[in-house]
This record gives C-alpha cells, structure tokens and sequence, in this order.
C-alpha cells in the first residue's frame, strides 16, 4: 500500500502542471510501474488533447511489459467519448492487469463507469488511494460538478489597520498597498481560475484591467457587477483584451447576487471565481455563505480611516511573508 502511495503522490505532482490549461477538464497524473521501476508517466496538459494515461502509456518504450505493469492515476479513466476516446478503453486495449485509481471522477458521465468497464474486462482495480489529497487538487473541478457552482475564492488586500482604501485616494488609482511580489502572485492566480469578479466601486475607483499582464498565462473571463449600466465603455476592465461579462439589473437577479453568479457560472461550465472587490461586493458573498478560500494580504501602509477590510472566520491553512507583506489564506470550515 505505501508502494500506492508514493506512485500516487507522483501522479499528483505531474497533474499539477496542467493548473489552469486543462479546464474544463480536471488535472490528472498517470504513471506506469513494472517491477517497481517506472517505465512511462504522462499528465493531462491542454483540454482537448490527449489524457494523462494516454501520455503515460506512449512513453512506454517496451510495450511488451503492460501487459505484466500496473497503471497508476489520479482521477477514474474516463468512459466515454468526448474530445478523445475513452482512457479506459486504451487500458483495455493495452492488456495493462492492474489499475491503481487515487478517487472516482464525480462526472455523470464517467462517475464509476471507467471503474466497471476494467472491471468487467477483468482488471484489477485498485480506488482510494490518497483520495482526500486526490480530491483536494481538484476541488475546482469536485465543487462545480457535486454542488453545481463554482470554486470561489475571495481576495483582498487590506492595510496593516485593516482598511481596503484610505478615506482620500487624491490622484493616485489604485491606492497600492501590496508590494510587486504579491501583485504578480495575484496575476498568476488569475491565470489558474477560470473568472474574476469586481463591483462598480471598484472598477470606478481603480479603473482595473483584471487581466494576467504580469504573468504568462490565459485571462480570466472577467465578470462585472453594473447595476444601474453607469459604467464607461473606456474603462480598461470592458476592453477587447478578455471576455468581459456585464450583471446588471436588466439581465440579472439582485435579490440574490451572489447565487445568480454562481449559477451563470455554473451553466457556462467556469469551475472558478476570484472575487477581488471592493467591500461591498466580498460582503455579499461572506453573507451568503458562498466562499471556499479567502485569500487576504496585509500590507505595512496606514490608512487610519477609510473602507473597511471584510471580516472573515475560517480556518488559517497558509500564511506566509512576501516581503514586507503577509498574506494569510482560510478555507470556509
């Protein structure tokens, strides 16, 4: 079992290369194992191209040992046809015995029919192996299809007094209280989830493009709240550089923001969301109980007054120093 565990572990860390460039399909890892060596491995790396078994299995220099190996994945091989051919049918195909599985993919249209289509061919299967960490690399892909939403993350940064904007901003927008260590980090997370979202306040008051320009990776699809349609076609956040989605009281329901989002997403398959603003906007959603992580930095700038940060509980799974800020990261449990 700890032989699984260490293979699996493998399969992890080549699923997390694909952060951001396999959606809507999960991250998923493969490797092959014949007399405790492995002799092929292989990750999902583009949606639409080929799967991480696929991967694993053209690696494999001597065909000849799959039919005596053990397959390892992270996520059940797929049963149906989709953009290319079920995996398990190439296990199958492959005479590969034995099928070592870290968790069953929650997906309709596979969520245990890879598993009875080995077993059936006689396979040996082998489900469950570091399945809470198998889970946990795609909670993304688990929360959209188990409570038919998104993954949101809400993220802020706040003054070491616990302010998002000082009371007089003058002509500086933004007001930057984060250093540029911590900026390119939020530009690499916006190129790991699908959709980021701001209010009117925000994009009144900063003028934000919401894009990964300091970071090589996709743009989010950007979601806008205008209630009263008063923003500026010129605003940065409305240009042609990322798809750019408008919620306003003639298209969408104000009587619960945050659950019409939710469910826009949910039907336009984006598995995430950051949330980044302003107060009023991250209020609604702590309110209504729709977060999973909360990303929040401090920096070391004063504002003595002004808007004040959300208040949050959760518990603390990260914090750490970029610099002189800190940032501090709470799952909602």
């Amino acid at each position: 079992m700890n032989s699984h565990k260490t293979y699996i572990k493998r399969c992890l860390q080549l699923a997390k290369k694909g952060l951001g460039t396999t959606y809507p399909n999960p991250m998923v890892g493969s490797v092959i194992v014949y007399d405790n060596k492995i002799i092929g491995e292989g990750w999902h790396q583009i949606a639409g191209l080929a799967h991480a078994e696929v991967n694993a299995i053209n690696a494999v220099k001597d065909k000849s040992l799959l039919k005596k190996s053990t397959i390892y994945v992270s996520l059940e091989p797929c049963s149906h046809y989709g953009k290319t051919p079920p995996c398990a049918d190439l296990i199958i195909a492959n005479n590969i015995p034995n099928v070592v599985i870290g968790t069953v993919d929650p997906f309709a249209k596979v969520k245990g029919q890879g598993i009875k289509k080995l077993l059936d061919a006689g396979c040996k299967i082998t489900v469950g192996v570091l399945e809470d960490e198998c889970q946990e690399l795609n909670k993304r892909f688990f929360t959209f299809h188990n409570s038919k939403r998104p993954y949101i993350i809400l993220k802020w940064a706040e003054s070491n007094d616990a302010f998002l904007a000082p009371k007089t901003k003058h002509k500086q927008q933004p007001v930057w209280i984060t250093n540029l260590v911590s900026r390119q980090l939020v530009h690499k997370w916006r190129a790991e989830e699908q959709a980021i979202l701001v209010g009117t306040k925000t994009v009144k008051d900063d003028n934000p493009s919401l894009t990964t320009r300091d970071w090589n990776g996709p743009n989010p699809t950007r979601l806008v709240i205008d209630r009263k349609n008063v923003l500026d076609k010129s605003l940065s956040v409305l240009n042609d550089k990322a798809e750019t989605v408008v919620f306003s009281e003639n298209t969408s329901n104000f009587n619960n923001l945050p659950q019409h989002i939710c469910e826009y997403c949910h039907t336009n398959n984006l598995q995430s969301i950051i949330v980044e603003g302003g107060a009023q906007t991250l209020q609604h959603f702590i309110n209504a109980n729709l977060w999973d992580e909360a990303r929040v930095f401090k920096g070391d700038v004063m504002f003595y007054e002004g808007t004040k940060a959300p208040l949050i509980t959760g518990s603390i799974i990260h914090k750490e120093t970029l610099q002189n800020d800190t940032l501090t990261i709470y799952t909602n449990s």
